[in-house]
């Protein structure tokens, strides 16, 4: 009876000193959302054909494809993003600056970036007219769009 009743306590032990399997389904560190608008329309949402983007200095394309919104990584190691734009045809550029701040999320996401005094440059203006706002207090989640970009 005793043997049973130490096989019971080291059962119980067992399954009580189990955790949780944590997992991390939440997006950590937040991509930049940007949604593209008719320049003469300004409340009008307009894809861009054949939309090109591209991290300056790197061959590989982050988006390829017809839309109207997008939503790109920044650097998490350095204070400024450089991306090409291009409709296809023609190319600018937007010069993203911010500065990083860390923030622990949970054991099974560790930390996630928060980037703070964002600010958007276009460098060339080919077929961007204007960039809207200038300036984001920080970017925290993807939940909406930060910048909106008129052609």
């Amino acid at each position: 009876m005793r043997k049973y009743l130490y096989l019971i306590l080291l059962l119980s032990l067992s399954i009580i000193g189990c955790e949780k399997d944590d997992f991390c389904v939440d997006p950590v560190t937040p991509n930049l959302v940007i949604r593209f608008y008719d320049a003469n329309d300004q409340a009008e949402l307009k894809s861009v054909s054949n939309l090109y983007v591209w991290p300056e200095g790197r061959d590989s394309v982050v988006v390829n494809a017809v839309t109207d919104s997008i939503a790109i990584p920044l650097d998490v190691t350095s204070g400024q993003t450089v991306y090409n734009l291009s409709n296809g045809t023609i190319q600018d550029q937007i010069t993203i600056d911010y500065t990083t701040q860390e923030v622990f999320v949970s054991r099974s996401c560790g930390f996630k970036a928060i980037f703070n005094n964002v600010t958007f440059t276009p460098v060339i203006t080919n077929w961007i007219t204007t960039i809207s706002p200038t300036t984001v207090t920080s970017i925290e989640n993807e939940s909406a769009a930060h910048v909106q970009i008129f052609h």
